[in-house]
């Protein structure tokens, strides 16, 4: 018996051979993989129903208040008109940005000139005012609560000792510390041209004296939890009281810190207004209450834009924080 020879033509080279499910599921994942391979290594996309689930809710949630607002607000009377709408804050808003464009301008000219812009801060000047006056509120309150916290968290007798005054002084209000910060700060200032001006520093200890609570607290939580075999471990080595500050204890309570001092900002922030408006800080509490003082037509909605303003601050302000909190407790060391 002899066999046939397998010929080429036996077979049909133009037929198609459909690929196995995986093949096509695995094809799939490697162009969706070309896909994201178009942005820098580590970035990722995330699935559209991700997004989609995570965003509508509070863009609904922004909507309905604003229709709320701009069918509610004009049912609201008050001795300068009704209470403005979204509409008509939009407006003030772009108001506010034309005098500041002008004042840009007259500045610009007048330093050409040769001389230099002595007319009133707008709107984006007092804005920035506020932010390096609790940026410095902020950084006096963390340098004073930090090292406290510490102690306290590490010395129960500490703890026992600040812990009646912590609970005395927290709950004082800004307009109760403001007549004696005040008058400590213009006794202490009697330069005719100081450095800062008094207003700034009153303003800024202020904020301090309110917020440095929170992250004195959450400090002294946060280092006294730590990890009883860590200090242990410490006193087997024969580490002496800074090392095991700094190797075994600040690592550990790193993100109660960084909480408490997101709370401080915030605390500082909201108080940070009204030491403006009473210490005549040139901010935006100073530009509220001279809005009011002021009493035109246009001064309620140009109070709700910057009470729009004071809002969408202190919610960045507050995101940055919660940031930096989660990039120290991905990467603390202990």
């Amino acid at each position: 018996m002899t066999a046939a020879p397998i010929r080429k033509e036996d077979f049909a080279m133009d037929q198609e051979v459909d690929p196995p499910a995986d093949a096509a599921v695995t094809m799939t994942k490697v162009e969706s993989g070309a896909r994201r391979s178009l942005f820098p290594a580590g970035i990722t996309l995330p699935p559209a129903r991700a997004v989609y689930d995570s965003l509508w809710p509070p863009v609904m949630g922004v909507v309905i208040f604003l229709v709320l607002w701009a069918v509610l607000a004009p049912m609201v009377k008050t001795s300068l008109g009704a209470l403005p709408g979204p509409g008509d804050v939009w407006t003030a808003f772009k108001g506010l940005m034309v005098e500041y464009g002008e004042a840009r301008t007259a500045a610009a000219e007048a330093v050409a000139a040769g001389s230099s812009y002595s007319g009133p801060p707008t709107f984006i000047d007092q804005i920035f005012t506020s932010l390096k006056t609790v940026a410095l509120g902020f950084i006096l309150a963390s340098l004073v609560a930090v090292p406290m916290g510490l102690v306290a968290g590490m010395s129960k007798k500490v703890n026992a000792a600040i812990n009646p005054l912590v609970q005395i002084l927290k709950p004082i209000s800004p307009l109760a510390w403001l007549p004696i910060v005040t008058m400590v700060v213009s006794a202490s200032i009697t330069s005719d041209d100081p450095t800062l001006p008094k207003s700034f520093v009153i303003s800024a200890v202020v904020a301090m004296l309110c917020s440095l609570w929170p992250t004195l607290i959450n400090t002294a939580v946060g280092t006294a939890s730590v990890d009883k075999d860590l200090i242990a471990v410490g006193r087997v080595l024969k580490l002496g009281w800074f090392q095991r500050l700094t190797k075994l204890v600040l690592p550990s309570s790193l993100p109660f810190i960084f909480t408490g001092m997101r709370l401080s900002l915030g605390v500082g922030w909201m108080v940070l207004i009204a030491a403006e408006m009473l210490a005549q800080n040139p901010g935006l509490g100073k530009f509220v209450w001279d809005e009011f003082q002021n009493g035109n037509e246009k001064s309620l909605a140009r109070i709700m834009v910057a009470v729009v303003v004071i809002g969408l601050i202190g919610f960045a302000l507050d995101r940055i924080m919660m940031s930096l909190q989660a990039i120290v407790s991905r990467n603390r060391t202990v």
